[in-house]
C-alpha cells in the first residue's frame, strides 16, 4: 500500500526539478528527498570561517559581502564583477562575468549563503559564478529585539549538494513538501516512542528540516536514528525468521571431531568449550545458524569455527572459511592445516582460492567445490571449504 512518501517527486515538485534532483542524488519520491537530511546547521547571525576552506572542495558558506567593484575585460567584450566575501577575518572573492545587475543584489553589509567550488587566482581564493541566496535584512529591521535575535540564531540547515542543485534550492524543494505533509504511520510503536521520549516520525521530519532551535534538530536527528536503527533491526529479524523456516540435515559431531580434540596439544580453554557447545548444539538443529564470536587475538576463534566445520564435514556437509586479505588467508590456511595434522588435512583436501588464480585454475577449484569432489577450499573471497 503507498504511502505519502511513495509518492513520486514529479507529480509534487514537477517534472524538471524531479529531473534534477534523480540526475544529482537519485531521488525519485517524496520519501528520498525528505531522508536527504541536512549535514549542519548555521545561523544567519553566524559566519563560517573561511580559513578552513579547501580548494578544489565544493562548499557551502555563511558570510557577509563586503565590497563591490566592476571592470571592463581587457581582451574581449563584457564585464567582470568581483565581489568580496569576509567571515570577520579572511577574504574570498566572488567572480562573475558578464551579469552588471548583481551589483544590485550583492550590497555591502548584505549577509547570505554563497555555495560553489572554491578555486585561486593570482594567488587569492575565489568563487568563479557561484549560487548565493541572501538574508532579507530588512526582515530583521522590522522585528523587535527579541524578534531580531531569534531571527539571527534560528539554525539554517545546508545540505549535501551539487553545483547543479545547491543547498537553498534542496531546502526550498523540500520546504514545498513539508507544508502539504499529511499524517504519517509512525514505524515505532507509540509505547516505544513514549517510553524513549521520542519524537513522532512527522514532527521528526519537520524538525531537522525547519527547527527553530538547535534542540529541535538534536530531538529530530535522535527520532530519526532510532527509527532507521529499529527499521533495520526489524528487517533483518524478518530475514533470520524466514531463514530459520528452511531446516537442513543435523550436523553433528563424531569421531572425526573427537579424534581432532584428542589430537590437540593443548586442552580446550573453558570458554572454548561452552561457545563450542552452544554452536554443537544449533547445528544439530538442523535451524541455520547465525552466531557473532567474539574474543582477543590468540584466544581461539578460529580453532571453535574449525570444529563447528569438522561436525559438518563429518555428516557430508561442506563449510566455507573467509578472510578479507589473501595474506591473511594464507596464515590461515597453513595454521589450520597445522592443527589438522597432514592425515587429516589430505583427506579434507584444504585448498587455497584467491583472486590470484588462473582462470582455468579457479575455474576447476569453483567446480570441484561445487560439485563436492574437492573437499575443501580457501580464499580472500572463498577461503576455504570442507566436506
Amino acid at each position: 500500500m503507498d504511502t505519502p512518501l511513495d509518492q513520486r517527486l514529479a507529480s509534487a515538485l514537477g517534472g524538471r526539478t524531479a529531473q534534477v534532483l534523480e540526475k544529482a542524488f537519485g531521488m525519485r519520491t517524496v520519501g528520498d528527498l525528505l531522508a536527504h537530511y541536512p549535514r549542519r546547521y548555521a545561523r544567519r547571525g553566524e559566519l563560517t570561517a573561511l580559513s578552513e576552506l579547501r580548494l578544489d572542495e565544493p562548499v557551502t558558506i555563511v558570510a557577509e559581502v563586503r565590497s563591490v567593484s566592476e571592470r571592463r575585460m581587457q581582451n574581449r567584450r563584457g564585464s567582470i564583477l568581483e565581489a568580496t566575501i569576509s567571515d570577520g577575518h579572511g577574504i574570498l572573492t566572488l567572480t562573475f562575468f558578464n551579469q552588471p545587475y548583481r551589483k544590485q543584489e550583492l550590497r555591502p553589509g548584505v549577509r547570505g549563503i554563497f555555495s560553489g567550488k572554491i578555486g585561486a587566482y593570482r594567488g587569492a581564493r575565489q568563487l568563479t559564478h557561484p549560487d548565493y541566496e541572501l538574508f532579507d535584512p530588512d526582515e530583521a529591521a522590522t522585528m523587535d529585539a527579541d524578534q531580531a535575535r531569534r531571527w539571527a540564531e534560528t539554525p539554517v540547515p545546508l545540505y549535501p549538494a551539487t553545483a547543479s542543485f545547491p543547498s537553498w534550492k534542496l531546502q526550498k524543494a523540500i520546504e514545498t513538501i513539508l507544508h502539504v505533509l499529511p499524517p504519517l504511520n509512525d514505524p515505532v510503536p507509540d509505547e516505544v516512542r513514549a517510553a524513549r521520549g521520542l519524537l513522532a516520525f512527522r514532527d521528526a521530519l519537520l524538525n531537522v528540516h525547519r527547527p527553530e532551535t538547535d534542540a529541535d534538530w538534536r530531538r529530530a536527528r535522535e527520532a530519526l536514528r532510532f527509527q532507521e536503527a529499529l527499521v533495520l533491526q526489524l528487517a533483518l529479524f524478518g530475514q533470520r525468521a524466514e531463514r530459520r523456516s528452511v531446516t537442513g540435515p543435523p550436523r553433528v559431531p563424531g569421531a572425526l571431531s573427537q579424534g581432532f580434540d584428542a589430537n590437540l596439544p593443548w586442552p580446550l580453554t573453558e570458554d572454548q568449550q561452552s561457545v563450542g557447545a552452544e554452536i554443537e548444539a544449533e547445528l544439530a538443529s538442523g535451524i541455520p545458524m547465525s552466531r557473532l564470536v567474539q574474543g582477543e587475538v590468540g584466544s581461539g576463534k578460529t580453532l571453535v569455527a574449525l570444529r563447528a566445520m569438522l561436525a559438518v564435514a563429518e555428516s557430508g556437509g561442506q563449510s566455507a572459511f573467509l578472510a578479507p586479505t589473501e595474506v591473511l588467508a594464507g596464515q590461515h590456511l597453513r595454521s589450520i592445516v597445522a592443527m589438522l595434522g597432514p592425515d587429516l588435512a589430505a583427506r579434507l583436501r584444504v585448498t587455497l582460492l584467491t583472486g590470484q588464480l588462473s582462470t582455468a585454475e579457479r575455474r576447476k577449484a569453483l567446480l570441484a567445490a561445487a560439485s563436492g569432489e574437492q573437499r575443501s577450499s580457501w580464499a580472500h573471497t572463498l577461503c576455504w571449504a570442507i566436506r
